[in-house]
């Protein structure tokens, strides 16, 4: 059963997933620097794993439907290590939006209560968009 109580363990997985964030940002700012970049994809990594658990992590990742976008990111992570960050991250932000393609409906929920950006999102030409896609998983 999952515990939505935030412990200590969370704070700090939630803090390493924002640094990788963070770092992977800085990454492409910096002219795809792969130190950065690579830094970037091992807290967040790390952080993901803190925050849901190793067990969940491992089983999220290994989803059959998820085995493409594993699989990108996972060669994508390889490559900027390697040096090649351009392939990399390019490898990387597709295994990301598949992996992450059933989250979409839920965060444009979500942003459909911030105050600026929810009036926005309800504007009719982007309100239409949002109730195409919502509750689907994006075919790959």
């Amino acid at each position: 059963m999952m515990s939505f109580e935030m412990n200590d363990r969370k704070k700090i997985g939630l803090g390493l997933t924002g640094f990788g964030v963070f770092f992977s940002f800085l990454g492409v700012v910096f002219v795809f620097d792969k130190g950065l970049l690579a830094m970037g994809n091992i807290l967040f990594i790390s952080g993901v794993s803190l925050t849901i658990g190793f067990k969940s992590t491992m089983q999220f990742f290994m989803k059959r439907q998820n085995y493409k976008g594993t699989i990108s990111f996972g060669v994508g992570f390889f490559f900027v290590v390697i040096g090649w960050p351009i392939l990399g991250m390019m490898l990387e932000t597709y295994g990301f939006f598949v992996l992450f393609s059933g989250f979409w409906p839920t965060l444009a929920v979500f942003a459909q209560k911030i105050p600026v950006l929810g009036w926005i999102i309800q504007q009719p030409y982007i309100r239409t968009f949002f109730d195409k896609y919502r509750g689907k998983r994006v075919p790959v």
